[in-house]
């Protein structure tokens, strides 16, 4: 089974690349694609990835700016020559599902969240922008709400890191979604939960 894994872009690395590495840990050959990203960072996290950039990144100034093409990245991802995989999952939060499949193939989004800078969070997105951005935003979110919606219809199963994503999900997309939280280092939960209980009670007083 040839699988693919589709990020948004490798920037920094929180919450939604480590769970892309948990993924990668699952399907170690699987190949992976992103609109833009920083090899340094990934060679520290995951040395020897190769990850297979849309033309996003050959743009002037792609791979800082990229954000200011974000209404091409529909077109980008749609430009992608997936027929060769049979599973596809694609990782959510920015613009990544959008892919094209063969019939017979299947996709998955892991959803970290609904694109927030269009949709729930929008208005607050286009305050903290600045006129430019904040216009800018305006002029393209309606668009990329259809889209969004319209893509939707691609994947075939919906992951959600939480409830609160499920629901929202639901609220956008209109599908149903299971719920698989992010993996945990459980030795800091229990770091945190030391550190809590002491300065509830005090030292000595556990």
């Amino acid at each position: 089974m040839r699988v693919a894994i589709i990020h948004y872009w490798f920037t920094t690395w929180r919450g939604g690349e480590r769970v892309f590495e948990e993924l990668l840990r699952l399907f170690p050959d699987a190949d992976v694609y992103a609109h833009v990203a920083d090899q340094k960072l990934i060679d520290s996290r995951v040395p020897g990835l190769q990850v297979r950039e849309t033309w996003i990144a050959k743009l002037p100034l792609g791979r800082k700016l990229f954000r200011l093409y974000l209404p091409l990245m529909p077109m980008a991802l749609e430009s992608l020559d997936l027929q060769a995989y049979d599973l596809i999952i694609s990782s959510e939060s920015g613009p990544t599902k959008g892919v094209i499949k063969r019939p017979d193939a299947l996709h998955i989004c892991y959803c970290h969240s609904p694109m927030r800078y269009i949709w729930d969070m929008s208005a607050q997105y286009r305050r903290n922008a600045g006129l430019l951005k904040g216009l800018f935003l305006s002029l393209i979110s309606t668009w990329m709400r259809v889209w969004d919606v319209t893509t939707s219809m691609r994947v075939d199963a919906f992951i959600a890191n939480s409830l609160f994503v499920s629901r929202r999900i639901s609220s956008y997309y209109g599908r149903g979604s299971t719920v698989i939280h992010p993996p945990v280092r459980m030795q800091s939960v229990r770091g945190l939960s030391q550190r809590d209980r002491s300065a509830r009670n005090g030292p000595g007083e556990e």
